[in-house]
Protein backbone atom coordinates (compact mmCIF):
# COMPACT_ATOMS: atom_id res chain seq x y z
CA UNK A 1 0.00 0.00 0.00
CA UNK A 2 1.45 3.01 -0.89
CA UNK A 3 1.34 5.81 1.92
CA UNK A 4 -0.74 9.31 1.31
CA UNK A 5 1.61 12.21 2.31
CA UNK A 6 -0.28 15.01 4.78
CA UNK A 7 0.31 17.39 2.01
CA UNK A 8 -1.76 15.39 -0.81
CA UNK A 9 -4.57 15.02 2.44
CA UNK A 10 -4.75 18.63 2.47
CA UNK A 11 -4.44 19.80 -0.98
CA UNK A 12 -8.15 17.12 -1.39
CA UNK A 13 -9.51 18.83 1.78
CA UNK A 14 -9.50 22.08 0.63
CA UNK A 15 -11.99 20.50 -2.27
CA UNK A 16 -14.47 19.72 0.18
CA UNK A 17 -14.02 22.48 2.92
CA UNK A 18 -16.36 25.21 1.52
CA UNK A 19 -19.15 23.14 1.08
CA UNK A 20 -19.20 21.50 4.62
CA UNK A 21 -18.63 25.16 6.13
CA UNK A 22 -21.89 26.13 4.82
CA UNK A 23 -24.10 23.04 5.38
CA UNK A 24 -22.38 22.99 8.94
CA UNK A 25 -23.55 26.60 9.17
CA UNK A 26 -26.80 26.08 8.26
CA UNK A 27 -27.62 22.91 9.76
CA UNK A 28 -26.75 24.88 13.52
CA UNK A 29 -29.01 27.74 12.71
CA UNK A 30 -32.16 26.44 10.49
CA UNK A 31 -34.88 25.03 11.65
CA UNK A 32 -35.85 21.08 12.11
CA UNK A 33 -31.61 20.71 11.82
CA UNK A 34 -31.26 22.86 14.94
CA UNK A 35 -33.12 21.08 17.24
CA UNK A 36 -32.07 19.90 20.67
CA UNK A 37 -32.92 16.82 19.49
CA UNK A 38 -30.58 16.04 16.13
CA UNK A 39 -27.03 15.93 18.37
CA UNK A 40 -23.98 17.17 16.99
CA UNK A 41 -22.87 13.99 15.28
CA UNK A 42 -25.25 13.51 13.69
CA UNK A 43 -25.44 17.23 12.12
CA UNK A 44 -21.48 17.02 11.28
CA UNK A 45 -22.08 13.46 9.47
CA UNK A 46 -24.56 14.35 7.14
CA UNK A 47 -22.45 17.70 6.40
CA UNK A 48 -19.34 15.64 5.45
CA UNK A 49 -21.69 13.15 3.56
CA UNK A 50 -23.25 15.48 1.41
CA UNK A 51 -20.24 17.91 1.28
CA UNK A 52 -18.70 14.71 -0.45
CA UNK A 53 -21.33 14.39 -2.89
CA UNK A 54 -21.63 17.78 -4.18
CA UNK A 55 -18.36 18.93 -4.15
CA UNK A 56 -16.87 16.88 -7.52
CA UNK A 57 -19.61 19.67 -9.28
CA UNK A 58 -19.05 22.86 -7.41
CA UNK A 59 -16.64 25.26 -8.85
CA UNK A 60 -13.13 24.71 -7.05
CA UNK A 61 -12.38 27.17 -4.49
CA UNK A 62 -9.67 30.16 -4.58
CA UNK A 63 -7.52 29.00 -1.88
CA UNK A 64 -5.03 26.64 -2.51
CA UNK A 65 -4.42 25.59 1.28
CA UNK A 66 -7.20 26.23 4.55
CA UNK A 67 -3.96 26.88 6.84
CA UNK A 68 -3.24 30.09 5.55
CA UNK A 69 -5.03 33.77 5.78
CA UNK A 70 -6.68 33.30 2.32
CA UNK A 71 -8.15 30.26 3.77
CA UNK A 72 -9.50 31.47 6.91
CA UNK A 73 -11.40 34.51 5.09
CA UNK A 74 -13.07 32.08 2.82
CA UNK A 75 -13.85 29.73 6.08
CA UNK A 76 -15.45 32.84 7.61
CA UNK A 77 -17.81 33.63 4.15
CA UNK A 78 -18.75 30.07 4.06
CA UNK A 79 -19.81 30.16 7.81
CA UNK A 80 -21.56 33.91 7.02
CA UNK A 81 -23.58 32.08 4.12
CA UNK A 82 -24.72 29.19 5.86
CA UNK A 83 -25.73 30.98 8.94
CA UNK A 84 -27.51 33.62 6.46
CA UNK A 85 -29.44 31.14 4.57
CA UNK A 86 -30.14 29.02 7.66
CA UNK A 87 -31.36 31.91 9.96
CA UNK A 88 -34.20 33.72 7.04
CA UNK A 89 -35.81 30.47 7.38
CA UNK A 90 -35.94 30.83 11.25
CA UNK A 91 -37.71 34.06 10.57
CA UNK A 92 -40.75 32.45 9.37
CA UNK A 93 -40.76 29.83 12.28
CA UNK A 94 -40.36 32.61 14.43
CA UNK A 95 -43.60 34.63 12.93
CA UNK A 96 -45.44 31.13 14.10
CA UNK A 97 -44.52 31.62 17.04
CA UNK A 98 -45.87 35.22 17.19
CA UNK A 99 -48.73 33.87 16.34
CA UNK A 100 -49.12 31.58 19.38
CA UNK A 101 -48.38 33.70 21.62
CA UNK A 102 -50.91 36.76 20.23
CA UNK A 103 -53.68 34.16 20.43
CA UNK A 104 -52.42 32.85 23.58
CA UNK A 105 -52.48 36.45 25.48
CA UNK A 106 -56.19 36.98 23.88
CA UNK A 107 -57.68 33.79 24.86
CA UNK A 108 -55.88 33.69 28.40
CA UNK A 109 -53.09 30.98 27.87
CA UNK A 110 -50.25 33.28 28.43
CA UNK A 111 -49.43 32.12 31.35
CA UNK A 112 -49.47 28.37 30.02
CA UNK A 113 -45.70 28.24 29.61
CA UNK A 114 -43.95 25.21 28.24
CA UNK A 115 -40.20 24.53 26.61
CA UNK A 116 -40.14 24.78 22.86
CA UNK A 117 -38.42 21.52 21.73
CA UNK A 118 -37.13 23.55 18.37
CA UNK A 119 -35.89 26.23 20.28
CA UNK A 120 -35.43 25.39 23.80
CA UNK A 121 -37.13 28.18 25.37
CA UNK A 122 -39.76 28.84 27.15
CA UNK A 123 -42.86 30.09 25.04
CA UNK A 124 -46.80 29.49 25.26
CA UNK A 125 -48.63 26.58 24.24
CA UNK A 126 -50.45 27.92 21.68
CA UNK A 127 -46.73 28.77 19.99
CA UNK A 128 -45.63 25.38 20.68
CA UNK A 129 -48.63 23.34 18.99
CA UNK A 130 -47.97 26.14 16.67
CA UNK A 131 -44.25 25.21 15.67
CA UNK A 132 -44.94 21.28 16.02
CA UNK A 133 -47.78 21.87 13.21
CA UNK A 134 -45.06 23.74 11.08
CA UNK A 135 -42.66 21.01 11.92
CA UNK A 136 -44.50 18.64 10.32
CA UNK A 137 -45.59 20.92 7.93
CA UNK A 138 -42.42 22.00 6.59
CA UNK A 139 -41.01 17.97 6.47
CA UNK A 140 -44.19 17.25 4.88
CA UNK A 141 -43.49 19.57 2.11
CA UNK A 142 -40.03 18.12 1.73
CA UNK A 143 -38.70 21.47 3.57
CA UNK A 144 -35.32 20.06 4.47
CA UNK A 145 -34.68 18.72 1.17
CA UNK A 146 -35.03 21.92 -0.85
CA UNK A 147 -32.93 23.64 2.43
CA UNK A 148 -29.96 21.70 1.46
CA UNK A 149 -30.36 22.01 -2.20
CA UNK A 150 -30.88 25.61 -1.85
CA UNK A 151 -27.50 25.41 0.07
CA UNK A 152 -25.84 23.71 -2.76
CA UNK A 153 -27.81 25.83 -5.51
CA UNK A 154 -25.81 28.87 -3.50
CA UNK A 155 -22.81 28.45 -4.68
CA UNK A 156 -24.09 29.88 -8.61
CA UNK A 157 -25.21 33.44 -6.39
CA UNK A 158 -22.30 33.10 -4.08
CA UNK A 159 -19.52 30.97 -4.82
CA UNK A 160 -16.67 30.34 -2.37
CA UNK A 161 -14.60 33.52 -2.22
CA UNK A 162 -12.23 35.46 0.17
CA UNK A 163 -14.02 38.83 -0.65
CA UNK A 164 -16.91 39.71 2.08
CA UNK A 165 -20.56 39.71 2.22
CA UNK A 166 -22.04 42.44 0.53
CA UNK A 167 -23.54 44.92 2.92
CA UNK A 168 -26.78 44.70 0.86
CA UNK A 169 -27.36 41.25 2.25
CA UNK A 170 -27.32 42.02 5.76
CA UNK A 171 -30.23 44.89 4.93
CA UNK A 172 -32.18 42.59 3.18
CA UNK A 173 -32.34 40.23 5.80
CA UNK A 174 -33.08 43.09 8.58
CA UNK A 175 -35.86 44.18 5.91
CA UNK A 176 -37.31 40.57 6.04
CA UNK A 177 -38.46 41.08 9.90
CA UNK A 178 -40.87 42.97 9.03
CA UNK A 179 -42.55 40.78 6.74
CA UNK A 180 -42.04 37.94 9.49
CA UNK A 181 -43.93 40.30 11.76
CA UNK A 182 -46.62 40.53 9.35
CA UNK A 183 -47.40 37.12 8.31
CA UNK A 184 -47.42 36.12 12.33
CA UNK A 185 -50.28 38.47 12.10
CA UNK A 186 -51.38 37.31 9.38
CA UNK A 187 -51.43 33.38 11.17
CA UNK A 188 -53.16 34.59 14.08
CA UNK A 189 -56.12 37.20 12.42
CA UNK A 190 -58.97 34.98 12.44
CA UNK A 191 -58.76 33.51 15.72
CA UNK A 192 -57.99 37.09 17.15
CA UNK A 193 -60.97 38.75 15.01
CA UNK A 194 -63.28 36.08 16.53
CA UNK A 195 -62.02 36.72 20.42
CA UNK A 196 -61.83 40.24 20.15
CA UNK A 197 -65.67 40.08 19.14
CA UNK A 198 -65.97 37.20 22.52
CA UNK A 199 -64.09 40.04 24.35
CA UNK A 200 -66.67 42.87 23.08
CA UNK A 201 -69.96 41.10 23.75
CA UNK A 202 -68.43 40.32 27.89
CA UNK A 203 -68.15 43.79 27.84
CA UNK A 204 -71.56 44.60 27.10
CA UNK A 205 -72.90 41.75 29.34
CA UNK A 206 -70.62 43.53 32.07
CA UNK A 207 -72.63 46.99 31.32
CA UNK A 208 -76.17 45.12 31.05
CA UNK A 209 -75.47 43.44 34.39
CA UNK A 210 -72.86 44.57 36.64
CA UNK A 211 -74.04 41.96 39.12
CA UNK A 212 -72.71 39.11 37.40
CA UNK A 213 -69.00 37.93 37.64
CA UNK A 214 -67.19 38.18 34.22
CA UNK A 215 -64.34 36.51 35.58
CA UNK A 216 -65.91 33.54 36.40
CA UNK A 217 -67.75 33.37 33.45
CA UNK A 218 -65.80 34.95 30.72
CA UNK A 219 -62.47 33.27 31.12
CA UNK A 220 -63.42 29.18 29.99
CA UNK A 221 -65.60 30.77 27.44
CA UNK A 222 -63.15 33.06 26.33
CA UNK A 223 -60.73 29.74 26.43
CA UNK A 224 -62.86 27.82 24.62
CA UNK A 225 -63.95 30.00 22.13
CA UNK A 226 -60.20 30.30 21.49
CA UNK A 227 -59.73 26.49 20.75
CA UNK A 228 -62.96 26.39 18.43
CA UNK A 229 -61.70 29.37 16.72
CA UNK A 230 -58.24 27.54 16.40
CA UNK A 231 -59.71 24.31 14.72
CA UNK A 232 -62.06 25.91 12.63
CA UNK A 233 -59.19 28.02 10.90
CA UNK A 234 -56.86 25.46 11.03
CA UNK A 235 -57.39 25.02 6.66
CA UNK A 236 -56.12 28.65 6.47
CA UNK A 237 -53.51 28.45 8.63
CA UNK A 238 -52.35 25.33 7.04
CA UNK A 239 -52.26 27.26 3.66
CA UNK A 240 -50.77 30.78 4.68
CA UNK A 241 -48.37 28.68 6.24
CA UNK A 242 -47.47 26.66 3.21
CA UNK A 243 -46.94 29.93 1.42
CA UNK A 244 -45.21 31.74 4.11
CA UNK A 245 -42.47 28.44 3.51
CA UNK A 246 -42.20 28.60 -0.53
CA UNK A 247 -41.72 31.96 0.14
CA UNK A 248 -39.39 31.97 2.79
CA UNK A 249 -37.63 29.01 0.87
CA UNK A 250 -36.96 31.45 -2.45
CA UNK A 251 -35.86 34.45 -0.55
CA UNK A 252 -32.83 32.66 0.85
CA UNK A 253 -31.15 33.52 -2.08
CA UNK A 254 -32.88 36.28 -2.67
CA UNK A 255 -31.29 38.52 0.26
CA UNK A 256 -27.79 38.21 -1.56
CA UNK A 257 -28.83 40.51 -4.12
Amino acid sequence: MLPISVEVILNSMVLWAAPFLRLSAMFIVAPVFSAAGLNVRTRVLMAVLIAALVAPVLPPPPVQTLFSGAGLLMAVREIGVGITIGFVLQLAFASVVIAGQSVAMTMGLGFAMSVDPQNGVQVPVVSQFNVIMATLLFLALDGHLVLIATVVESYNVMPASVAGLPATSFVNVVGLGSQIYAAGLLLALPALTALLLVNISFGVMTRAAPQLNIFAVGFPLTITAGFIMLFLAMPGFINVLTRLFNDALSQTLLVFG
